[in-house]
């Protein structure tokens, strides 16, 4: 008997130590960033940061919480702050990450008005504007370990499936959680792995942002962990168990037909019993958990600073996804090539979009631009690259497939009159945040070049995606406009931009007002409006502006009971702002997003008269085409004509 009792006496003597030493807050930092800009009232700033952040640590440590928010709006300096913890921490331990996290995060230099810190057990952020919805931003990548697992290539097989799943059912498990051990067969090791995103995000946010932390993620194999992160989210692997076991969950009625492969053994569930081994190998792994993962090098918020490229498609399959490109899968015809409804062998539905060749190189030029700007942009209002296919003459680009189409279908086509003034509202605030993504928050500036409705998509719940980034062009960091040919859709240019070739970030500025103006109207901008005054869109704008008769710009298919009246004037004219004859004096995307958000417009700001880019007349200049524009705009011209 007495060995017995020993030996129970050695597993409640390991059962307790464990208990006594388990916690562990996680706090090895993974990454920090703060940002390049300060706040402009430093007492105000922080007044609001103390609050938020108090308001955290209270929410955390008295309500038991995981995840809060919290903001403080006082003066002219308002502060957003986001925390959360992983899911398998206790409750003591979140407050601790919390605790560290917060002292972190104050060591930005003074009056920074961003700042975020990512732990292997939690993560916190602040900023000055709104940010709980996004979910990727420049900066997104990976952390490594430096020991490579024994069986790479059943590793790395057990790895991939595994982080698949994980990237496929997280977004549909509320709380947006998940943990599960994977066994490795022939190995007799495990894989433990998590992914998390941010409770404030929406599903396709969420698996927007694992997609990417999936495909960043798998350069850590065959190493035995790895992480990667993101504005929104955070995935981790490991050889070593991080969490206990019975903190796993099964994924599998998360996943289409319960699961992909019987090669794996998932575990989820509770565990009933833990074995003395189990534990002793529980507590080896806690140890060897101390080990510091390798520093990434200094870079943008989130340490980046070399870009990845896109994913290569081989020409094979998209050949057979489009039917050989067949006419009855065309979704739509561009200056510089048409694009394709394709079905990969995975039944995922993408956008192909088959570039034409042409003998000046424009076609290599264009395919190596589009490829080299947007396969690193990842924002919830733009159209993101999947990855691209070059064979011979052949260069093809793979983009995520929009249901809906193009904005111009729902104003000028077969949909006309189907959206409402919250859905119209809606889109015009959501491009105007992606193109201030574009212009202050992607580590380059871009200029898209060619913002009209056809290149604004909707996606299954009709927020925008900017689309067709062939003619954007970067923005040296000491320069405030370059000079160029023109190039874009004429009706949406800038008068600077057309006449003398002088471009900046103003011009898509003035590209956006003409947008709004249409999303209100229904009326194309260089369409001459059938009536007695035959006034093209931004004259008749401008003249009931001066007449105070705003509303009688509205689309007539929009009942007047559905919208504010106050509202839809306050839009005409920040399009107005947008759309002012010197790009000086337009506002910038990010001054457009608060001033649409605001409740009050400031009265002080005053539209001056716009111009207007007429495209029926000769050309003037050298003339260039739009990815998307017809043979007559290629050689449409330019006049200039006061909005009177």
């Amino acid at each position: 008997m007495r060995p017995k009792h020993n030996l129970l006496t050695l597993t409640i003597t390991l059962l307790c130590s464990w208990s006594l030493t388990k916690a562990d807050p996680q706090t090895s930092l993974i990454n920090k960033g703060c940002s390049q800009y300060n706040a402009t009232n430093l007492s105000n700033f922080y007044q609001n940061l103390n609050a938020t952040l108090l308001d955290l640590k209270s929410q955390v440590r008295n309500d038991s919480k995981h995840f809060a928010t919290a903001q403080s709006a006082r003066g002219a300096n308002p502060v957003y702050a986001l925390f959360q913890c992983r899911n398998y921490l206790s409750n003591s331990d979140c407050a601790a990450c919390l605790a560290v996290a917060d002292a972190q995060i104050r060591n930005c230099s003074a009056g920074s008005n961003g700042a975020r810190v990512i732990y292997d057990g939690c993560f916190l952020r602040y900023e000055s504007n709104g940010f709980f919805d996004q979910t990727t931003q420049p900066g997104n990548s990976m952390i490594c370990g430096s020991q490579a697992a024994n069986g790479a290539t059943a590793f790395n097989a057990a790895a991939q499936q595994v982080l698949e799943d994980l990237q496929t059912a997280t977004p549909k498990i509320p709380g947006f959680f998940a943990a599960t051990k994977t066994q490795v067969v022939g190995t007799g090791n495990a894989i433990y792995a998590i992914a998390q995103c941010a409770e404030t995000v929406t599903q396709s946010g969420c698996l927007d942002c694992l997609t990417v932390g999936f495909t960043n993620i798998q350069s850590c194999f065959p190493n035995t962990d790895g992480r990667a992160f993101d504005a929104g989210c955070f995935m981790r692997y490991s050889e070593k168990s991080f969490f206990a076991d019975n903190q796993t969950i099964d994924i599998a009625p998360f996943l289409k037909q319960g699961g992909s492969s019987k090669k794996r053994a998932i575990i989820g569930g509770v565990v009933g019993g833990v074995a003395l081994v189990v534990i002793l190998l529980a507590l080896f792994a806690w140890f060897r958990l101390k080990k510091k993962p390798k520093k990434l090098p200094r870079g943008d918020i989130l340490g980046a600073t070399e870009l990845k490229g896109p994913v290569t498609y081989r020409y094979k399959d998209l050949k057979s996804a489009t039917k050989n490109f067949n006419d009855e899968n065309k979704l739509g015809e561009g200056g510089f090539g048409d694009v394709y409804k394709g079905t990969l062998k995975n039944g995922k539905v993408v956008a192909v979009k088959k570039l034409i060749l042409g003998s000046s190189g424009k076609m290599d030029e264009q395919f190596e631009s589009e490829v080299k700007l947007i396969s690193n942009v990842h924002h919830r209002n733009l159209v993101r690259l999947l990855g691209c296919c070059s064979k011979g003459q052949e260069r093809i680009l793979v983009y995520e497939y929009m249901a809906n189409s193009s904005l111009d279908r729902f104003l000028f086509g077969e949909n006309k009159g189907s959206l409402n003034w919250i859905q119209r509202y809606d889109i015009i605030l959501g491009t105007a945040r992606g193109l201030s993504y574009l212009h202050e928050d992607f580590h380059v500036c871009i200029i898209h070049r060619d913002i009209k409705t056809n290149n604004i998509l909707l996606d299954d719940d009709l927020q925008p995606r900017i689309a067709d980034f062939g003619l954007a062009r970067l923005l040296p960091e000491d320069q405030s406009h370059v000079s160029t040919k023109f190039a874009g859709t004429l009706g949406y240019t800038a008068p600077e931009y057309a006449i003398h070739g002088q471009l900046s970030v103003k011009a898509d500025t003035y590209s956006f007002g003409v947008v709004v103006l249409e999303i209100i109207s229904g009326q194309k901008s260089g369409e001459l409006r059938d009536d007695v005054d035959g006034e093209f869109l931004l004259q008749r704008a401008w003249k009931l502006y001066e007449e105070g008769r705003h509303l009688e710009l509205v689309d007539k298919t929009l009942n007047p009971g559905d919208y504010d009246a106050e509202e839809v004037k306050k839009v005409i004219e920040i399009a107005l702002l947008c759309t002012q004859a010197t790009a000086a004096t337009r506002p910038t995307m990010s001054e457009i997003v608060v001033l649409l958000k605001s409740k009050n417009f400031m009265e002080h700001m005053k539209p001056t008269m716009p111009v207007f880019v007429n495209s029926n007349l000769r050309p003037r200049t050298d003339t260039s085409t739009s990815t998307a524009s017809s043979t007559s705009n290629a050689t449409a011209a330019t006049s200039i004509l006061s909005a009177r």
